[in-house]
């Protein structure tokens, strides 16, 4: 089925389920096995046993057939042999003739690789046309040394097998013979080897069908060793079967070869062979003669033909004479005698089709060679190729990377040494803009846009070998002097005598190296230019999409999802092209979605074998020669299989590979810092580290385990953890399980003392290596067997590295199926994260964790809907329990009761906390806040009615007597009105009786109990100042000029609080700071107090004296402040808690006072006793009594209700409320720019809390009574509404009960407030006045009269009541958005942006800080503002004073150490992005200048670049607050 739909590489080349044994149970499965096992370079591929599962488990051997059988049946004997499997060749050519042409390649690769024979002329099993398949070895390069004949010279040869120049013995058989013909070849080329499949092989079988006809071809590559066979490379040609039969293919090999091989049983037997090698003797070419059934010795012809007997003799005595008889024809001088043989000569062989033929092939070699054509145009050196053709990622890139670090590193002045470099930074963009696109990136991004998938796949493959052509020869030969030139250096450095050559070797050596480096050309340089055309344009041009250079990052994902390795760090410039691998993944995560992929990344010494494993691990097509290592570090996607998907949780593997540590090329010319900058940078982005040690030499080991503890050691410090796995490659002895136990343990010791190594330098407490990460020696660490058997050239692959290597690959996904790795986003930002971090000089220091910083905003957001849905649901449950507690109904609000009634919206946010914890996607970074967050929630709860019980419990006595208060005060009205119900109609005279009368029973009934007293503020504060020993006359004083109100300004005048001199403005700041900490704490400590349960004392005021008096007396000034300012700030903290006291004295007094009670229902009683009056019954009396109570309680009831509602509306659809802390701060710092108010500013910078009350206050009044008034007044009639239903409801519930159970009035008016309880106050009335009602339905219609005109009046409700009522929209969002961190930083006074009040242990933090001259930090002794953010001062080596007194600074970098107010502050070095600021200090420079007393000049001028900034632009920058 598969020979017309072709398997390409892809279904390969993915994550399949680890290979268990070494045989398949289906022959169905065999060509899938075989490809697997061949991508893991395992030479037994050729013989995989077909096994059922029931001999696999017992392992019997198959039953031996019994039969009977007599002396006539010996002839028919062949009838019971019985062929049971298929032949190993015919399994090999039937993959390959069901595959496309790539992954033939691959196959015909790794075979090579194998050291097995390749097919060379393959006849069609269908048509039988005979192809070459020359694009299938197009990929392989052998490599071999050449010993001139005569002396000792060895010349190293590293040439593409296609090109390579080699003379070529074929081999012939004739007839059928007992001898092998490939057994014989294989004795020339590796004894040890069977290059070419034979009869003895394992798995052999006598019929085959797919080999038959085909020639394959090896070579023989010398090592440059006196044992060698040959002295230079020889192709071999096998051409399988009997060569009568396939005239065409045995005459194009005769043709094309130098020798040949001819095998045959006798001349005598056969016509057919006999005329045939009469024809060879005739054409005079070296022929060679092996007659089977012959025992004759060598015998040479005149003509120079051989003739050799093989009958009697041995295999390796024959095999001598061949190469003796070889070697002798090929080093006759005349190249008549030797043509060579190039694979590439076959394409122009008549009768044989060529596979590069097909037109897909030839349209990518076309473009491919229009490329090669302009670049060998001038016949230009290779090493000045990529500065003609690529010039962007040549020196101007270089110079970009090297100022783009010293960015990092600033010095002296430095906002405008930084602006000074961003600018060099963009003039270096201009100038790579100027040199336009040249024409070879030109026809390259042409071919890649516009050619076929197939076809476009065949032109990056016909670029890479042509480019790797053309570089070859120069590399060899400058890898041969490096080699010597090494040689050089150790043996001068393994003297003791250091001399002064030894230096200038070193120079040499560095001098070649260079060259290396510029001799290297690939594909990658294209790539490289690619991403450098398209970040300098972006910087230059903007976004864009309708040009050529806003294409590549998607040409480049579509390539990157192919498969196709792309770089991520820039090996030369040893930078990472940021902007370029953003958009590139961000490209890739369009085509395919945010995919979840696992990170392995990979460490290892240069040319440790790395590239290698991974080739055969994952069939990765990194390039892996020791010449043209990976430079730089690469990245390549491998998907995983369906089959695979039910144990892997992600969709991709993602392998990061580098360029190798301790680089040899690179030693001398970078440092030790390279390597720890790449190790950190690739360990902190895998999921999986696999590192790589190759042999077993210590002071290596030494070096990359150093490197790497190091990386582990930084990672746990920034909260990231990968694990590991060590694969020990080149070990001599695998299956030594004690010296491997013995090398395991001094590896672990080893990893223990580099960790003590490590924690001195990244002041880490950590003693061993399980310290910093999770690590078991037994399980992590792997041996891999040697890569050859034998020494190359000529050795295969060892079949034990194969089965190494499957080992540490099941290693690898063992423990990726317990990972759920991240996705492309995320993998995106941690490219980001870990390069901003490691430009600066401390990784730790300097890591952003973007993926745990957008977890804790995305829980941020979580926490705040979770506690509004409690608190709205709290609200509601308050408004019941207000009114039950009003209506008596309710003696104790038990914790308990709270938790029933809340009990369904906890149990859901509950559940929705578990589920968010357990199933999101980054529920491991989740782990660590989660207890902190669940006790935040339960603590919510509690708070919130306490106030509510308190009250209730204050008030319990006056609830007592207020009954009989009511009866006594009818009872009164009733015997009045008895006496002037004739002047019922005279209401004047009605009112005067009634007041005249009122004062008098009111003193009546509260003869017995003590008023609550006024209270007198001014008269306590006086006593008290007294009392603190201040003069009565500076009390008076200081009162009467009522200075002390305005005390934040009056203080900066000259001499007002300080003797001598003026204060200096730091001064000033310092009691600005004083008169913060007093006022809150004095206003905190008062509203503690339970004045509205208890009533006023003196004490209070007292207390909070007392403490301000202290507050300044320990203030750390040079001078001492006079009294008048303690006075004044006493003063200032009475005067701004008089309201709050005033207004708790007010409700105590209401609650407990009950004169003040009495006093208040004198209106309420006049209505009861007109009623009496007109002589209107009880029920109308009662009617009147009921609506007059309800009154009030309806309008604070919609009020309330009104509050709730807009809060909870503002909350999900205002966009400054709907989010978390970050969100509200960046509307806050929105709206202040919009509205340009100097002085709002300076509150915002001063008391930020004060400003975003002020904020959301007015936002909620233009919200209610502008904006959406509309809205607002259909909520308010719609509560207006339920309200109404809600008593009609009432009352006739009440009316029913009470008739069908023949009730009196008592049971009327108790079933009637019971329905009300929740939603309204009705306080209880005694039955006993009314006692004679008995028509309730008549009751019932007059309260309905009544109350409809009340619930008109309400309807018609002015908005402006909202403000008056007991629940506020803008208090209870105030209440919801504010009660969060609001410590300021030290430095620039940002607002710590965590939504937790208290968010211990986490630090204080802010995405984006502001210059420090906006807090008034200045140059000390000079006038001159600070201009530099704190954000790059931290990675500078500045110092600074903590305070304006301090005498001694401190460094930047160890800000933490200056005081409590630094040391939980985490300040994270940037480039100061953020414009906002910039334009604020340019907008405001003059009053900044006035209020501060400092300038913007000399070293605090403001860099001009600022200047340009408009404040649209600065609003704008805003939004990256909270991509962050």
């Amino acid at each position: 089925d598969k020979f017309q739909d072709k398997f390409p590489p892809a279904d390969f080349l993915q994550i399949h389920s680890p290979v268990k044994q070494n045989h398949v149970t289906s022959e169905k499965d065999l060509a899938q096995m075989f490809l697997h096992r061949l991508m893991m370079l395992d030479y037994r591929v050729r013989y995989i046993p077909v096994k059922s599962d029931s001999q696999t488990e017992g392992n019997h051997p198959k039953p031996v057939q019994v039969i009977d059988i007599t002396d006539e049946d010996f002839s028919n004997l062949g009838a019971f042999t019985e062929q049971t499997h298929l032949h190993p060749m015919d399994v090999q050519m039937a993959v390959f003739h069901c595959s496309d042409s790539f992954l033939k390649q691959m196959m015909i690769t790794k075979l090579s690789q194998c050291q097995y024979a390749l097919p060379l002329l393959v006849p069609d099993p269908v048509t039988m046309e005979i192809e070459c398949p020359l694009w299938t070895f197009r990929q392989i390069t052998k490599t071999w040394k050449v010993t001139e004949d005569g002396s000792n010279i060895v010349t190293m040869k590293s040439v593409p097998v296609c090109k390579a120049q080699t003379p070529l013995v074929s081999f012939f058989r004739l007839g059928s013979l007992s001898v092998s013909k490939s057994q014989l070849m294989n004795t020339l080329i590796n004894d040890r080897h069977n290059t070419f499949f034979h009869r003895n092989c394992p798995g052999s079988t006598k019929s085959r069908y797919l080999m038959d006809g085909v020639a394959e071809i090896a070579w023989y590559c010398p090592a440059g060793k006196p044992n060698d066979a040959f002295n230079d490379c020889i192709a071999f040609c096998n051409l399988h079967g009997d060569a009568l039969l396939t005239e065409k293919r045995r005459d194009i090999l005769i043709e094309k070869s130098s020798i040949n091989i001819i095998l045959f049983a006798s001349l005598q037997k056969h016509e057919e062979s006999q005329s045939f090698i009469s024809g060879l003797f005739k054409s005079r070419k070296p022929l060679i003669c092996l007659c089977v059934d012959d025992d004759r010795d060598v015998v040479k012809t005149t003509t120079g033909q051989y003739i050799i007997g093989l009958k009697d003799r041995s295999q390796s005595d024959v095999s001598e004479e061949l190469k003796q008889i070889i070697r002798e024809v090929l080093s006759v001088d005349g190249s008549s005698l030797k043509p060579s043989f190039q694979l590439e000569m076959m394409a122009e062989v008549s009768g044989i089709r060529v596979d590069e033929s097909v037109l897909a092939c030839q349209r990518g070699k076309s473009a491919a060679m229009i490329i090669m054509d302009l670049i060998k145009k001038n016949n230009m050196d290779v090493s000045k190729l990529k500065d003609e053709f690529l010039p962007y990622r040549g020196d101007l890139w270089h110079q970009w990377s090297k100022i783009h670090k010293e960015l990092y590193h600033l010095r002296g002045d430095i906002e405008n040494e930084k602006c000074k470099k961003q600018q060099q930074l963009m003039n270096i963009r201009q100038k790579q803009c100027a040199a336009s696109c040249s024409k070879l990136m030109e026809l390259f991004i042409e071919s890649l846009s516009s050619l076929p998938l197939t076809d476009k796949q065949y032109f990056l493959k016909w670029i890479q070998i042509l480019i790797d052509d053309l570089s070859t020869d120069e590399l060899s030969s400058v890898l041969q002097s490096y080699d010597k030139k090494w040689s050089e250096v150790l043996a001068l450095k393994n003297k003791c005598n250091k001399s002064d050559v030894l230096s200038i070797k070193q120079t040499e050596l560095e001098e070649i190296s260079r060259k290396l480096q510029s001799a290297t050309f690939g594909l990658e340089h294209i790539f490289r230019e690619m991403g450098q055309i398209y970040e300098a344009h972006r910087a230059i041009e903007g976004e864009s999409r309708h040009t050529d250079w806003s294409k590549y990052p998607e040409l480049a994902a579509q390539l990157m999802i192919s498969g196709h390795p792309m770089e991520l760090m820039d090996g030369d410039a040893g930078h990472v092209p940021l902007t370029w691998i953003s958009s590139l993944l961000e490209e890739v995560i369009k085509k395919l979605g945010d995919q979840t992929v696992f990170v392995l990344s990979v460490l290892g010494v240069q040319s440790s074998g790395k590239s290698t494993m991974l080739n055969t691990m994952f069939g990765l097509q990194f390039a892996v020669s020791a010449g043209r290592c990976t430079k730089g570090v690469f990245m390549q996607m491998l998907k995983v299989s369906e089959e695979m998907k039910k144990d892997l949780k992600f969709d991709y593997l993602l392998v990061v590979d580098t360029e190798g540590l301790r680089a040899l090329e690179l030693e001398g010319n970078t440092t030790h810092h390279h390597d720890n900058e790449l190790a950190t940078f690739v360990v902190g982005l895998g999921n999986l580290t696999l590192i790589n040690i190759f042999g077993e030499n210590p002071s290596e080991m030494q070096d990359i385990l150093q490197i790497v503890v190091q990386a582990f050691m930084r990672m746990k410090k920034v909260n990231l953890s990968p694990s590991c796995v060590f694969v020990h490659q080149n070990v001599t002895d695998v299956a030594a399980a004690e010296k491997n136990m013995e090398g395991k343990r001094r590896l672990l010791e080893k990893l223990d003392q580099m960790t003590k190594l490590a924690a001195e330098e990244e002041f880490s407490s950590a003693e061993c290596f399980s310290d910093i990460i999770e690590f078991d020696v037994q399980k992590d660490v792997k041996y891999c067997a040697q890569l050859w058997e034998g020494s190359p050239p000529m050795a295969p692959p060892n079949p034990g590295y194969s089965e190494s290597i499957q080992e540490v690959k099941n290693t690898i996904l063992s423990k990726a199926s317990k990972s759920a790795g991240i996705t492309l986003t995320q993998f995106k930002n941690k490219v980001q994260d870990l390069w901003s971090a490691l430009l600066n000089e401390n990784f730790v220091f300097s890591f952003k964790n973007t993926l745990e910083i957008a977890a804790y905003r995305k829980l941020e957001s979580q926490y705040a809907n979770w506690t509004w849905a409690l608190r709205s649901n709290m609200l509601t449950i308050e408004n019941q329990l207000h009114n039950r507690i009003e209506n008596g109904n309710l003696d104790k609000v038990e914790a308990n009761y709270l938790k029933k009634e809340s009990h369904e919206t906890h149990e859901t946010i509950q559940t929705e906390m578990t589920t968010y914890f357990e199933e999101d996607k980054d529920k491991e970074i989740l782990a660590q806040w989660r207890g902190r967050f669940e006790t935040k929630i339960k603590d919510f709860l509690k708070r919130k009615l306490d106030e509510v019980i308190q009250q209730k419990k204050a008030r319990e006595k006056l609830d007592d007597e207020k009954k009989e208060f009511e009866d006594k005060l009818l009872q009164k009205s009733k015997e009045l009105a008895q006496q002037l119900k004739d002047k019922a109609n005279d209401e004047e005279e009605l009112n005067q009786q009634f007041s005249s009368v009122w004062s008098d029973w009111v003193t009546e009934l509260t003869a017995d109990t003590k008023p609550v007293e006024d209270i007198n503020l001014k008269e306590d504060q006086f006593i008290i100042l007294k009392e603190l020993g201040f003069e009565e006359t500076l009390i008076n004083e200081r009162k009467q000029n009522g200075r002390y109100k305005d005390i934040y300004n009056s203080k900066t005048k000259k001499t007002q609080h300080k003797s001598h001199s003026a204060l200096s403005w730091n001064e000033q700041q310092e009691i600005r700071l004083l008169i913060d900490k007093a006022d809150k704490q004095s206003l905190d400590a008062i509203k503690d107090k339970p004045v509205a349960t208890r009533g006023y004392t003196q004490t209070h005021l007292h207390e909070v004296a007392k403490n301000v008096k202290e507050e300044v007396k320990n203030f750390p000034m040079i001078y001492n402040l006079k009294k008048e300012f303690t006075v004044d700030l006493i003063l200032y903290v009475f005067d701004r808690a008089e309201s709050w006291l005033l207004d708790s004295q007010k409700k105590f007094k209401m609650n407990t006072d009950a004169l003040t009670y009495l006093e208040s229902k004198k209106t309420q009683f006049y209505t009861v006793f007109r009623s009496f009056c007109k002589e209107s019954s009880s029920a109308v009396v009662l009617a009147e009594l009921i609506c007059e109570k309800l009154k009030a309680s309806i309008v604070e009831a919609v009020c309330n209700k009104t509050a709730i509602g807009l809060a909870g509306e503002m909350r999900c659809n205002f966009p400054a409320f709907n989010g978390n802390r970050l969100n509200l701060e960046k509307h806050v710092l929105k709206s202040l720019a919009e509205n340009e108010n100097f002085n709002d500013f300076i509150t915002y910078i001063r008391n930020p809390r004060r400003q975003t009350k002020a904020f959301i206050k007015a936002e909620v009044e233009k919200y209610i009574f502008i904006d959406h008034r509309d809205k607002t007044v259909n909520i308010l009639k719609k509560n207006v509404d339920d309200v109404n239903s809600l008593m009609s409801q009432a009352l006739s519930t009440a009316t029913q009960n009470v008739q069908s159970q023949g009730g009196d009035i008592k049971m009327w008016l108790k079933e009637f407030s019971s329905l009300l309880k929740d939603e309204l106050t009705l306080h209880t009335i005694s039955s006993q006045n009314f006692s004679d009602i008995n028509d309730f339905e008549f009751l019932k219609e007059e309260i309905k009269k009544r109350l409809n005109s009340i619930i008109e009046q309400t309807s018609s409700l002015s908005l402006g009541k909202l403000k008056e009522s007991r629940l506020k929209p803008d208090e209870i969002l105030i209440d919801q958005l504010c009660k969060c961190c609001w410590v300021t930083c030290p430095f620039c006074a940002a607002v710590c942006t965590n939504t937790i009040e208290g968010h211990s242990p986490d630090d204080h933090s802010v995405p984006f800080h502001r210059l420090s001259g906006i807090k008034g930090w200045h140059k000390r002794g000079t006038v001159e503002f600070s201009v530099n953010f704190c954000t790059t001062n931290v990675a500078s080596d500045g110092r600074f004073y903590p305070h304006h007194n301090s005498e001694k600074s401190v460094p930047y970098k160890l800000y933490r150490t200056a005081g409590p107010e630094y040391a939980n502050w985490r300040i994270i070095p940037d480039e100061s992005k953020l414009a906002y600021w910039k334009w604020f200090v340019c907008r405001f420079q003059n009053q900044l200048e006035g209020y501060y007393k400092y300038k913007f000049q000399g070293r605090g001028e403001i860099p001009s670049e600022w200047k340009k900034i408009p404040k649209d632009e600065a609003i704008k920058s805003l939004d990256e607050i909270l991509s962050f």
